[in-house]
């Protein structure tokens, strides 16, 4: 893997604090950085953190779960089943904006002369507030303070505050606050035309005006606007309620075009009175529904609230929060801005998910536009288990979505010439969005990826009725796919193998038998089979309802059994390991000690057909399988691949580094584990891939809870119950989580010398700790620990890490020791008495 400075914030501007991101002072150098870290989203609503003046910003954003436009893509030579349709997540319209004015000069952070500043967002009330000291060009001294909050319990509703006060004599004030369509912004526009095009993970922007005026409206209160989306045809309306409190005399302005509302304080204002403005925010969107209807929805949204006030929506987000604390907050033994890091990424996790209700989780959240708002299956491998063992209402919604989208899979699995359902790679609406197959709907493992997450969810939760309804129809069109989509093969075995296919390494790409794929596959096509059986034998009714809505038969699951038992696993016994595919081990080896720095990510300075060629990864792929499925691969043969493959993986992947903790943890490489733990942790903090102005790595965010809990923890959950295999990092004093399980939560604390189970609500659990089974009921279970697991020293030229390189740089091509010849020892501490 290339190295990779985390270069985390800098302490004397972003002190560490263990529950909030705080920032002493605003700086322009890293605009598009700290306006996403400082995001406030609930998985419907996103607004990036612009500061309310408008400027200077990286790019404005306000983003709406699933609110997107389409476009034709045009290929330079056509073919049959490309995708056909782009999606691109919208920037709407902005509330955001606040101005403000003092003797007629504005605002504006990059040339203020602030002699005060404080930003910060805490994590257990989920407000972005900002105070600071203005000494405006007559030196007059200003007070300014802000709040801003997207309601975790009010999925529509974003509220905001604005105070002025003169601390310094008196003077004219003009405070506008606005509604805007962005497209109306420049910054935007100058952002997209400076070649965003050239990085596939960018929103490339769009070459047409999206947002059509249906209406515009005021009163002397409130402003509405309403869109309709050009192409897509989906509709928005976003409103807002102004209260002013304040004892200085003012007169009041409203103004209202189609892309712009604005409310306008014409302020006399004395020494020390303070003025207050408080703005709450409602935004509706729908695939179909008139903008007339919309408006009505935000008009009750924003009555709510002027019938309530502002204070119990913020008791409301506080107690929210503190649920999902409870549930969701690793403690570990380390320095605060390792704690404060954990629970920023854990933060953004239900900034993400929280009020998604149904809809899918782009990977960027709605804290920017990369990858232009689409759901990958990234969703499924890293998020929905974290919700699953947290919040698994969450993770339900969070599967429906796939449900309700089962219709355009079972049409693409069609046009693809397969039967059953094939799920993309890239989208919003559920179609195929990537216009790039070889890297995009050639990775078939997306459905195996969500039966992957049907069969945690349901294993972890115990819901029949989602096991037995969405779940069931689900995993009998996934399995039907690979069924179809593979063939048996003869040579000296007959197997059954998949070909032309794309596993999650991009950098490999149209391969036969890739390793993830296949083994994936084949726990999809068990799963469909155990699901079928279970439900013929607990609930006939609904067995028969599936039947006769798919049309299914006896024979047809036991084919998927012959399927499954037959599948081929690629294994090379001369190197002892799982190749990537059936011809990966055979291509040259990528000189990666010698690439330049400025080369990363390859995809960005390297034809795809030249990457191709060459053993090189962008991210774990047979190492992901390790983890998935960790009950169907022996030690020895996770310590083989791992070692094989972590030498030549680039990281250029922010899901990378997380997946590569959790396993070297495992297979004993612990200071190895606690590097790529701490790359992964750092990806958005410390802007490692260069791109956190684009949005927060969700995906990686939660591969930081999962390697917190499974790489560290030991948690193993591919079964039926919860087990554990604790590694705990030497300079960490303990580590501390909490886990949901049928309807049960239960406290993790792991320390040097044992792991304690603590039951906080519901029934008994049954868990394992390294092989022996224990009950954890209403006293706490203390489990005491002789050592830490494997503990595998530095590898020496004498025992060369089995990548293809020594650590000298040069190249071998067969000198595998016996993993039996790397000498490892367990971290033992002495007898207790």
């Amino acid at each position: 893997m290339k190295k990779t400075d985390l270069n985390p914030l800098a302490d004397h501007r972003f002190p560490p604090d263990e529950w909030a991101l705080i920032e002493n002072y605003p700086s322009s150098a890293d605009l598009g950085q700290t306006e996403t870290l400082f995001s406030t989203a609930n998985g419907y609503i996103g607004m990036r953190g612009n500061p309310e003046e408008g400027r200077d910003s990286h790019y404005i954003g306000t983003f709406i779960n699933g609110f997107h436009e389409t476009w034709d893509i045009r290929h330079a030579e056509n073919a049959y089943g490309l995708a056909r349709t782009g999606q691109t997540l919208i920037n709407a319209p902005s509330s955001l904006m606040i101005r403000l004015y003092v003797d007629d000069e504005p605002l504006l952070l990059s040339v203020a002369d602030l002699q005060a500043y404080e930003r910060r967002i805490d994590f257990r009330e989920g407000v972005l507030r900002r105070e600071l000291i203005w000494r405006t060009p007559a030196g007059k001294r200003v007070q300014v303070r802000s709040t801003r909050m997207v309601s975790f319990t009010e999925r529509h509703l974003a509220l905001m505050t604005y105070e002025v006060r003169l601390l310094e004599g008196d003077a004219p004030i003009v405070i506008s606050s606005q509604i805007v369509n962005k497209e109306d912004f420049d910054d935007y526009a100058g952002r997209q035309a400076a070649g965003s095009d050239s990085d596939p993970r960018k929103n490339p922007g769009l070459d047409h005006r999206v947002l059509r005026s249906q209406m515009s409206w005021h009163s002397p209160r409130r402003m509405i606007l309403g869109y309709r989306v050009t192409n897509s045809g989906m509709t928005l309306a976003v409103g807002a309620d102004h209260r002013i409190e304040t004892r200085n005399m003012y007169t009041e302005l409203d103004d209202t075009t189609e892309d712009q509302g604005r409310k306008v304080y014409r302020i006399s204002a004395k020494q020390g009175q303070p003025i207050v403005i408080t703005k709450a925010v409602a935004y509706h969107t729908s695939r179909s529904v008139p903008v007339r209807e919309l408006s009505d929805r935000v008009r009750r949204t924003l009555d709510r609230v002027r019938e309530s006030g502002f204070d119990c929506h913020y008791e409301a987000q506080r107690q929210w929060l503190a649920t999902f604390w409870e549930h969701s907050d690793v403690s570990v033994g380390a320095t605060p801005r390792i704690q404060q890091t954990i629970r920023w990424c854990i933060f953004q996790l239900a900034q993400a998910a929280a009020r998604a209700d149904g809809a899918g989780i782009p990977a960027k959240g709605l804290t920017g536009d990369g990858y232009e708002g689409h759901y990958f299956w990234d969703s499924e491998v890293y998020m929905v288990p974290f919700l699953t063992l947290t919040s698994p209402e969450q993770a339900r919604n969070a599967l429906r979505f796939r449900f309700t989208h089962l219709k355009e899979a079972r049409e693409r699995a069609r046009e693809m010439s397969t039967k059953g359902a094939l799920f993309p790679w890239r989208t919003i609406n559920g179609e195929e969005a990537s216009a790039y197959y070889a890297a995009g709907t050639a990775q078939y493992h997306i459905d195996a990826d969500i039966a992957y997450a049907i069969g945690h969810y349901v294993a972890m939760t115990g819901d029949r009725e989602f096991a037995y309804d969405e779940g069931a129809e689900l995993l009998v069109e996934t399995a039907r796919m690979w069924v179809d989509l593979g063939f048996w093969r003869v040579n000296a075995v007959e197997n059954f193998e998949i070909h032309g296919v794309t596993g999650p390494d991009e950098y490999t790409t149209v391969v036969n038998n890739n390793t993830y794929t296949n083994v994936m596959a084949r726990w999809n096509l068990r799963l469909a089979i155990r699901m079928v059986r279970k439900l013929a034998a607990e609930d006939t009714q609904a067995y028969q309802r599936l039947v006769h809505t798919l049309n299914l038969r006896e024979e047809e699951v036991a084919n998927w059994e012959q399927c499954a038992n037959g599948m081929k696993i690629p294994f090379d016994e001369r190197l002892g390991i799982h190749p990537q595919d059936d011809a990966f081990v055979a291509k040259e080896l990528w000189d990666l000690e010698n690439t330049p720095e400025e080369s990363y990510p390859l995809l960005l300075h390297y034809h795809p057909l030249v990457i191709y060629r060459f053993q090189v990864l962008k991210q774990a792929d047979v190492v992901l399988a390790l983890f998935l499925r960790s009950n169907e691969f022996s030690l020895e043969e996770k310590r083989a691949d791992f070692e094989y493959y972590d030498p030549i993986t680039t990281g250029d992947s922010s899901l990378s580094a997380v997946m590569q903790a959790i396993v070297a943890a495992e297979v004993g490489h612990q200071d190895m584990a606690l590097d790529y733990f701490y790359r992964g942790l750092f990806v958005d903090i410390g802007d490692t891939h260069g791109n956190t102005s684009d949005g927060v790595h969700i995906a990686s965010a939660a591969g930081t809870w999962r390697a917190l809990v499974c790489g560290f923890g030991g948690l193993r959950d591919d079964g039926e119950i919860l087990c554990f295999d604790p590694r705990l990092p030497r300079r960490w004093g303990h580590l501390t989580f909490a886990l949901a399980y049928r309807r049960s939560h239960i406290q993790v604390q792991l320390t040097r010398r044992s792991m304690t189970f603590t039951l906080l609500s519901g029934d008994p659990v049954k868990v394992r700790v390294r092989g022996t089974e224990y009950e954890v009921g209403t006293t706490p279970l203390e489990v005491r620990l002789a050592h830490q697991g494997l503990y595998l020293p530095t590898l020496t030229s004498a025992h060369p890490i089995i990548g293809g390189r020594r650590q000298d740089g040069t190249l071998i091509t067969a000198e595998v020791p016996e993993v039996s010849d790397v000498e490892f020892h367990t971290e033992e501490f002495p007898a207790v008495t």
